[in-house]
């Protein structure tokens, strides 16, 4: 029961929050939830209609009073005490739509609230409103609402004109069985009322009809018992709260509703002996978890991840590129499309501050990583109860929801791991022209070089990929095998994919496979002294394809180099394609002689040096290469750019503007 009870005191210690307006998803006050009202009645202080409206989608989320039974609602009749659908609220509703109503449900329910809040005059002008039976009548004169020739409420708008609002936000039609879908018959009604002494006629923030009916509805609760959760005799709940990941969201972490089924029978006579939890400790935790979702959760196919600290502090997001996290921690990360890698990621800065620079190298990288870490290891030293909560759920059905991921981490474990991966998961990165760093990629960018396409949100390979890493950057699991070797060979097969992102997977496929393997400590930058035969076949690559880049240039030719075209058979078969490539690189050797003696004898010099460090054995063997192949040849690839722009050569910026403008095309 512990994530019950770190999020009820989530709740009570951000308090302040609740029913802010500021917030996308507010902090709800217990025995609260969301519904998306569609109309919006306005009344006056003795009950009479004033106006109404259709609700703008955007605004249309609304704070509403509700019973245990009627906030998870699936079926059956269970109105909530104040705003509802239209079933509930009209008492000519059966006649209008020929559908059934629980009109004297609601009646009562709403009649007794008043009772027991000392006659609240809000309330009570909602009452007077309801029992008149106008509610269907009102909406139809003020052409919110349609009928048809016989005075029920269309399904359907038949006309050739553009239809109203109200269809466009519930649309009729008929369903996969060919049964008719009520429209107008399905909205969702929320009450203002105008009074004097009220500047707000808005029912949903008014805090004086909240505490009124948590009160209310605590008098009503009767069930005691013990609670799992804080181990006192207390209230119960007997149901708990659903709508957790979005207002249409019917899945439960706790349900027991099935008395004939599986759910506990054979274990336990009724659901109370498996678990039993407090309301007030239900209502706070979920409505606690409904609210950091909507603050910080990160979507991830069906699967939503929160992460938060205990104490007042903010700590890094685990789930982000080294980019990302050091050029804006609040930024949310997913911006690293190519849709926005033309240009430097679009800071939000203050006015006067200087922009901050990508990380263009390795000494940048700790210096930024140790500077960042830093500084949340002060916040966290200051706070004694520092905590890091990191809370995965995910849901298998509509109807029941799973914890897939818990952690509670001591702030300082917290930020040591976060510093592990990014350290050892670090490598230069290409996402875009203008966004090269060093660092790690985020969990994303991952899942979208291992299945070599970009994945939107709501994909569930996303989600089962980012559920694999989780372990990997929090509990310093070994990353999934499978999915290392399946990122080395989509950057072996360079052909077919686009230059852009052949670039983010090498980059990608290199930091998987030395955080890998950790224990041989890869360098980010050129090895000289590492001879393993794997390193030295990439570095023999990198060198042939800057041969013949530098010789295309010089030949006005734009196509891929050999290098390229035999990238996927190389790595297959190293010794019988090399020398493939060998023979096709003499040509070029002579061009760049005759053009370009200095760059010639440069590379000429490094390949001379390269053979020298394989040993007789490895080079004529012809057995696939590891992943080790990219490391050298995308450090050596690096290098060779970087030390023809330190000798200025003549022609190294026009080749580079050339690589640039292929890229973005």
């Amino acid at each position: 029961m512990s994530w019950l009870q770190e999020l009820a005191q989530t709740y009570d210690r951000c308090s302040s929050a609740i029913g802010s307006k500021n917030d996308k998803m507010p902090l709800l006050p217990i025995c609260h939830t969301m519904q998306n009202a569609h109309i919006e009645v306005t009344l006056d202080s003795e009950g009479n209609f004033l106006s109404a409206k259709v609700v703008d989608k955007p605004d249309s989320p609304t704070i509403i009073p509700c019973t245990e039974a009627s906030s998870g609602r699936t079926r059956g009749q269970c109105p909530h005490p104040l705003h509802d659908k239209l079933e509930y609220l009209a008492k000519d509703y059966s006649e209008k739509t020929n559908g059934k109503s629980d009109f004297d449900t609601y009646l009562a329910q709403l009649d007794s609230w008043i009772k027991a809040s000392n006659e609240n005059s809000k309330l009570t002008a909602v009452l007077k409103y309801i029992k008149s039976g106008e509610l269907i009548s009102d909406l139809l004169r003020e052409q919110v609402f349609y009928a048809d020739d016989s005075g029920k409420l269309l399904n359907v708008w038949q006309s050739k004109e553009d239809s109203p609002k109200i269809f466009k936000l519930l649309p009729g039609g008929t369903d996969s069985n060919g049964k008719l879908k009520p429209c107008q018959a399905n909205s969702f009604i929320r009450f203002c009322v105008e009074i004097e002494s009220s500047p707000d006629s808005s029912l949903e923030f008014d805090s004086t009809i909240w505490e009124s009916w948590i009160n209310h509805y605590a008098e009503s609760e009767s069930e005691k018992g013990l609670c799992f959760a804080t181990s006192r005799n207390t209230v119960l709940a007997e149901q708990h709260p659903a709508k957790l990941r979005h207002s249409g969201d019917k899945a439960k972490l706790i349900s027991a509703n099935d008395v004939s089924g599986f759910t506990y029978r054979g274990k336990f006579l009724d659901p109370d002996q498996a678990c039993s939890i407090s309301f007030e400790v239900t209502q706070k935790a979920h409505s606690a978890l409904r609210w950091l979702i909507g603050k910080q959760g990160r979507r991830f196919g069906d699967q939503t991840i929160i992460s938060w600290a205990t104490a007042d502090i903010e700590a890094p997001d685990p789930f982000k590129s080294s980019l990302t996290l050091f050029l804006d921690p609040q930024t949310d990360g997913e911006d690293e499309s190519r849709d926005e890698d033309i240009e430097t990621p679009r800071i939000k800065k203050k006015k006067g501050e200087t922009p901050l620079a990508p990380i263009y190298t390795a000494q940048q990288f700790a210096e930024k990583l140790n500077n960042l870490i830093s500084g949340y290891t002060a916040k966290i030293d200051n706070s004694e109860t520092s905590r890091v909560i990191v809370m995965a759920i995910d849901s298998a059905t509509p109807g029941r929801m799973a914890i897939r991921y818990y952690r509670e981490l001591k702030g300082s474990e917290f930020l040591d791991r976060i510093r592990l991966w990014h350290e050892s998961c670090a490598w230069h990165q290409y996402f875009g022209v203008n966004k090269q760093f060093y660092g790690a990629p985020s969990p994303k960018d991952i899942a979208e070089v291992a299945y070599g396409k970009k994945l939107d949100s709501g994909n569930k390979l996303l989600g089962a990929t980012v559920s694999r890493l989780i372990p990997c950057i929090l509990d310093c699991a070994t990353l999934p095998r499978d999915l290392v070797e399946t990122c080395v060979q989509r950057a072996s097969q360079r052909i077919g994919m686009d230059s852009w992102f052949w670039n983010k997977t090498l980059g990608i496929a290199c930091a998987l496979y030395r955080k890998q393997h950790i224990e041989r400590n890869y360098l980010m930058e050129y090895e000289e002294t590492r001879n393993s035969r794997d390193y030295l076949y990439g570095s023999l690559l990198a060198i042939a394809e800057h041969i013949e880049e530098r010789a295309l240039y010089l030949a006005k030719e734009k196509r891929d180099t050999h290098a390229a075209k035999l990238m996927q058979r190389f790595a297959e078969r190293p010794f019988t394609t090399w020398r493939t490539i060998e023979l096709q690189l003499s040509p070029y050797l002579s061009r760049l002689k005759n053009n370009r003696p200095s760059v010639h004898q440069r590379l000429k010099s490094l390949w001379d040096e390269t053979y020298a460090r394989f040993s007789s054995a490895d080079f004529t063997q012809d057995t696939p290469l590891s992943g080790e192949f990219l490391l050298g040849y995308h450090t050596l690839r690096r290098k060779l750019w970087n030390d023809a722009k330190k000798t200025k050569d003549s022609d190294i910026q026009e080749i580079e503007q050339t690589l640039t403008e292929e890229t973005e095309s």
